[in-house]
């Protein structure tokens, strides 16, 4: 219907400009409109009877999500068009560089992978967080901004916590690309967000290595059920253990293994220094063919099972914030600010507790470090849960503001004001209720 198009014509005020790209299932041109001054791209499907069913599926897939997200990491929505009549999607063009023509030039340094990494995981944290989904992570479907934040594009293969999965309904078509594909899209699972993450190893494996985590995108999808990839640093001599420790937890093929949140993902490439690691971090090649034909063995055996109900949702994988006072560690707040982050923390078993404190400067941050464990070590949290940071600033609510914010927690625990200190006004616990956007729990004494 909309085949042969040329720059010049005109679809609902919309002028066709330059022409952009053209794929199988969609055409993409430059557009202006009377009254519009921003950048903007119009994607057309192609339909008609030559053409392919999932061209009109993720059309209708993308024109019912992408105008419910907001945020730095999509496009602005603009218009769209309905399918009856001329289907099209108008949203601003992000200007930036595409990941895969960065990618073009051969592995990043490890700096740099982390960089782009955790902006990769900034903007899947954002989507988890709106209830979607994207099912189609890869260098192609990502912008990088100016200011380094990563714009995601193309959500044909998304899939909506609230709204019709389409393309569930038409289990034949693919399940996203080949080599990015989680073992649990494979099985018919599109409502984990877990699957995002694995996706995620296999960009950050690209980065850092040049090559795919399980070969070219033609490659048996099937054998990411078993056959482990070889270990980046095999690859990439000059990979940090911490490094591989991440990618290789995002590509476990149990999605209950791997990252359970984008944000923890993020956290972790920009604190390496708080990276626990495991055996993944020191493997140098492959299991043996004998582990490999027991992992065969034991993943054919649990195939039948649809995986429906993600034991472990966003919701329910928080990462908490606690100021504490290390100056004073005899102040009769800590206490009850302990017994406050101990009730949260048994809503979640899967969770992130960062402790932090914010120290004068020249203070001693080791020293500062050692109070923080002593004060967390009665709630006997694991290691790989727990993170401590010592800050050196004159501010502590901006430090807590800041680090809250760069870090996507989800909730700061202080102590209220002490009785004859500052009024609530001036406090660094009003302060950061001020500033920060996530939830804030303000432990105050009763009063004798």
């Amino acid at each position: 219907m909309l085949n042969g198009l040329t720059p010049g014509a005109e679809i609902d005020g919309f002028t066709l400009g330059d022409h952009v790209h053209g794929g199988a299932m969609s055409t993409l041109f430059r557009v202006t409109k009377p009254g519009l001054v921003c950048p903007l791209i119009m994607k057309v499907p192609r339909v008609g009877p030559k053409e392919p069913r999932e061209a009109i599926i993720a059309f209708e897939t993308e024109a019912m999500i992408v105008p419910t997200l907001k945020g730095p990491h999509v496009p602005a929505f603009v218009a769209s068009g309905a399918l009856e009549q001329t289907p099209y999607l108008v949203t601003e063009w992000v200007d930036g560089r595409n990941l895969e023509d960065m990618l073009a030039g051969g592995p990043l340094a490890p700096a740099e992978v982390a960089r782009i990494g955790a902006a990769l995981a900034d903007g899947l944290h954002s989507l988890h967080q709106q209830d979607v989904v994207h099912l189609d992570v890869k260098p192609e479907n990502v912008i990088l901004r100016e200011d380094g934040t990563a714009v995601f594009i193309d959500f044909g293969f998304a899939h909506h916590a609230r709204y019709p999965d389409l393309l569930a309904e038409e289990t034949r078509f693919g399940v996203g690309s080949a080599a990015y594909v989680s073992p649990e899209q494979l099985l018919g699972t599109r409502e984990d967000r877990r699957s995002d993450l694995f996706a995620l190893g296999v960009v950050l494996y690209e980065m850092a290595t040049g090559k795919f985590a399980f070969g070219e995108p033609d490659a048996d999808v099937r054998n990411r059920f078993w056959i482990e990839p070889v270990p980046p640093s095999a690859l990439a001599p000059d990979m940090p253990p911490w490094m591989q420790e991440i990618i290789l937890r995002c590509l476990e093929p149990r999605s209950d293994l791997r990252y359970q949140s984008a944000a923890h993902v993020a956290f972790d490439l920009r604190h390496p220094e708080q990276v626990q690691l495991t055996e993944r971090a020191a493997k140098a090649r492959r299991t043996g063919i004998v582990a490999h034909i027991q992992r065969f063995l034991r993943a054919r055996a649990e195939h039948g099972a649809r995986l429906r109900s993600p034991g472990v949702l966003l919701s329910r994988t928080p990462i908490i914030l606690v100021a504490i006072d290390t100056a004073h560690l005899d102040d009769e707040r800590h206490p009850a600010i302990r017994f406050a982050v101990s009730q949260l923390l048994t809503f979640s078993k899967e969770f992130r507790l960062i402790c932090l404190t914010v120290i004068p400067p020249l203070a001693t941050a080791l020293d500062h470090l050692v109070r923080l464990r002593t004060w967390v070590s009665p709630l006997g949290l694991p290691s790989q849960r727990l993170t401590l940071h010592a800050v050196e600033s004159a501010s502590p609510a901006e430090v807590i503001a800041d680090f809250a914010r760069h870090n996507n927690v989800d909730m700061v625990v202080l102590g209220a004001p002490s009785e004859g200190g500052k009024a609530w006004s001036q406090s660094v616990a009003s302060t950061v209720t001020a500033k920060v956007r996530c939830s804030v729990h303000v432990v105050r004494l009763k009063r004798r």
